[in-house]
């Protein structure tokens, strides 16, 4: 091959990575800001807006197996709300977005739930499976511990 073919295929090779940087790098922006809604929803006390995170057909992982979204939304119920208000405050920390494809990625962190007057702060990690669909970023599969 002569140079002048050689320098176009690197160029375009530049910009081909260029482009799939942005647009991995659009796509950690939009997770990672669908996260802090949802936690600034889920501090409102609005369950079903946090629960809009989450992918009709998502799964979580329970001591008894895969669950569904019925099931992730009831543990929410029982165990982190007490009637329209949630028992501790929620926050992120940590995220590591890895992209697994144009519409999966991987996001992994950790949460806080904040101390108050009856509660202790409680601290986990997380990874979550999130697939991109017509309605955005939503998570697929939730692990949290």
């Amino acid at each position: 091959m002569n140079m002048k073919i050689i320098k176009h295929f690197f160029l375009a090779g530049l910009l081909l990575l260029a482009i799939t940087a942005k647009a991995q790098n659009t796509a950690r922006d939009k997770i990672i800001n669908a996260m802090n809604k949802a936690a600034d929803d889920w501090n409102k006390g609005d369950l079903e807006s946090y629960m809009a995170l989450y992918d009709p057909s998502a799964t979580m992982m329970m001591p008894a197996g895969r669950a569904g979204l019925d099931s992730i939304r009831a543990l929410y119920v029982k165990y982190y709300f007490d009637g329209q208000k949630p028992k501790q405050e929620l926050a992120y920390e940590n995220y590591q977005v890895t992209m697994l494809g144009e519409k999966h990625a991987l996001l992994t962190g950790s949460f806080v739930l904040k101390p108050n007057g009856k509660l202790k702060e409680r601290k986990g990690i997380f990874s979550l499976v999130f697939v991109r669909n017509k309605n955005g970023w939503k998570i697929l599969h939730d692990h949290s511990g």
